[in-house]
């Protein structure tokens, strides 16, 4: 798994503060902008089976598709690989105390969560995309 281990990250769409939270809802906002973690068990899309695209909530961007999608039982859905390999950053995350793997928005920079790698799941990648559901929208095929 490649890790831009840079900062500075220009993704194409940049917009004030003032203006993603006119256009994010508080819990959005938190998530999207701020790095936050919504509740475990509690998204809207942890356990739907519903076939079609995952999108960026804050920029509409294509990440994710239902069809690698599965079930971790870690509380978020999880991917095994996104959409296209430039759909999403991967970044260093040292928050809370420990080293991990930050994705986010490739096109807006917005957080959409975490990337784990040897946890022994049985998918083509043997990775977890760890993503908020408040971080997306499903676009049903």
């Amino acid at each position: 798994m490649s890790v831009d281990r840079t900062s500075s990250i220009t993704p194409p769409v940049q917009k004030s503060d003032e203006e993603w939270r006119a256009q994010l809802t508080p819990e959005e906002y938190r998530v999207l902008r701020q790095a936050g973690t919504e509740a475990p068990f509690v998204g809207e899309y942890t356990d739907t089976k519903t076939v079609g695209v995952y999108r960026c909530r804050a920029c509409d961007a294509e990440l994710f598709r239902s069809e690698q999608k599965f079930d971790s039982h870690c509380g978020w859905p999880s991917f095994f690989s996104p959409l296209a390999g430039d759909a999403i950053i991967e970044r260093e995350d040292r928050s809370m105390g420990m080293l991990r793997v930050e994705v986010l928005c490739a096109n807006c920079g917005s957080h959409l969560g975490h990337v784990f790698s040897g946890e022994g799941y049985d998918t083509p990648t043997d990775l977890r995309y760890c993503i908020n559901s408040i971080s997306m929208r499903l676009e049903e095929a």
